[in-house]
């Protein structure tokens, strides 16, 4: 997700994909301090079964295809332990409480994502407009997804049922197109020693979430990676002409080192975790570019990666057609299953969490889509419609339907949270209309 910047803010396809359990990547280096705190217990009034897909029926009303149990329907929670702490409550439509898993399980979500950051601590004091929002030490805020932090969610995830997936943004911090800072602790790391930090960190986090029982079923290297990661010595491109990146060669590398690290850990899973390498789409027309160039890299260097995925956000990115576009191109290019990893919509143009809203009225105005629960409904549908139509559409994540605005889960430390108009659930925490657009959107076979 491209934060606002006043927020600091072989061929392998989706039928023989097999998305085995995997390990979550853990350094021992990553503070677990950042992210004490014991997780929220589920309460006892969880709602019912998880419902499934509605599919197509006969004259009699009788169904006649069964839905496509392998088709992703997942939500990135990072910043679920942060809300709780701050008071966050979660209901159901018709008002019964339950913890926001339950709810969502329910509501048909069958898998999670997590980010994960190396050590979210600040490494000096941050400060805007002339005075400091959050000082050295502390917890960068943000869902402060350091180690502890994912391994506790990926506990509930795994208690839940849900498959998961693993983003691993290799930073203290954000990171998308066009920030991609190396952790602190690496910051005089460079070439080959980089690489080699790189692959045993991937190895250590896996054998981490290996040995509590919650490996995930498919991991990102990497998190909107259009430019590379681990700036400077993985970036891609220039700002200015005498800025000093490591370029391609060194961007591959780096992927590869990370590959490495999880093909390292597949024998204590006993098979093969799925690889995805995300980018994110653009709002400049040229997305579909942008993509052929760096896939197109991928596979001139033939890395050992899996999947496809893409962030599409309506109000930033390039319109619907594009994105359906893009999906067709892919999908008949590279031959690999695709997933839309990020996306959202506002369900309101106000904003509760205070500060610059990301999903604002000029947003709504550039997607196309209402700001309301209904427009935010039809928004998802046509993403998982858009993805199931393709041959390799593998699925769709929303991003962090769970944000509310509650103290102390901003954007960092110090912030108001900038995404709560785009939950899933309404501001008091019950939930949308739209929770069930993704479900009832999902393919039969």
């Amino acid at each position: 997700m491209i934060l606002p910047r006043p927020l600091p803010r072989p061929g392998v396809t989706r039928r023989n994909l097999v998305l085995s359990g995997a390990a979550l990547c853990a350094a021992g280096s990553a503070v677990a301090s950042a992210s004490a705190g014991a997780p929220a217990a589920e309460p006892a009034s969880a709602p019912a079964a998880p419902s499934v897909p509605r599919c197509d029926a006969d004259a009699d009303g009788a169904i006649k295809t069964s839905h496509r149990k392998d088709f992703i329907l997942g939500v990135d929670i990072s910043t679920l332990e942060t809300v709780e702490r701050g008071g966050g409550k979660f209901s159901t439509a018709d008002g019964r409480p339950g913890s926001a898993l339950q709810i969502l399980r329910a509501a048909g979500m069958n898998w999670g994502r997590l980010r994960l950051w190396h050590t979210p601590v600040n490494a000096h004091d941050v400060i805007e407009d002339g005075r400091i929002v959050s000082r050295h030490g502390e917890p960068v805020g943000g869902g402060d997804n350091g180690l502890a932090v994912t391994l506790r969610l990926a506990r509930r995830l795994k208690a839940q049922g849900m498959k998961w997936l693993l983003d691993i943004h290799y930073s203290d911090h954000w990171t998308d197109p066009g920030k991609q800072a190396k952790p602190a602790a690496w910051t005089r790391l460079h070439g080959a020693a980089l690489a080699q930090e790189v692959e045993r960190y991937t190895s250590e986090v896996l054998k981490a979430l290996h040995d509590q029982g919650t490996d995930p079923d498919m991991i990102q290297v990497g998190n909107e990676i259009n430019g590379g990661m681990l700036w400077p010595d993985g970036k891609t491109w220039r700002q200015t002409p005498d800025e000093q990146v490591g370029g391609d060669a060194a961007f591959i590398a780096l992927l590869r080192a990370g590959i490495r690290g999880v093909r390292a850990t597949d024998a204590l899973r006993g098979g093969r975790l799925p690889v995805m390498l995300h980018l994110a789409h653009q709002g400049d027309g040229k997305s579909a570019e942008t993509f052929r160039r760096v896939y197109d890299g991928f596979e001139a260097a033939k890395l050992d990666y899996d999947v496809i995925g893409l962030s599409w956000y309506p109000y930033h990115h390039d319109p619907y057609d594009a994105l359906r576009d893009n999906l067709r191109l892919l999908s008949d290019r590279y031959r690999k299953p695709l997933v839309v990893v990020e996306t959202a919509y506002g369900h309101q143009l106000d904003n509760p969490g205070g500060g610059g809203a990301v999903f604002n009225e000029e947003g709504a105005r550039r997607s196309g889509y209402p700001a309301t629960p209904e427009g935010q409904a039809r928004m998802l549908r046509d993403v998982v419609r858009a993805v199931a139509a393709v041959p390799q559409g593998l699925g769709v994540f929303y991003w962090e339907p769970a944000w509310l605005a509650v103290p102390g889960a901003g954007w960092r430390t110090g912030d108001g949270n900038g995404w709560a108009n785009q939950t899933l659930f309404d501001d008091r925490g019950r939930a949308l209309p739209s929770l069930t657009a993704m479900r009832d959107a999902a393919p039969c076979r």
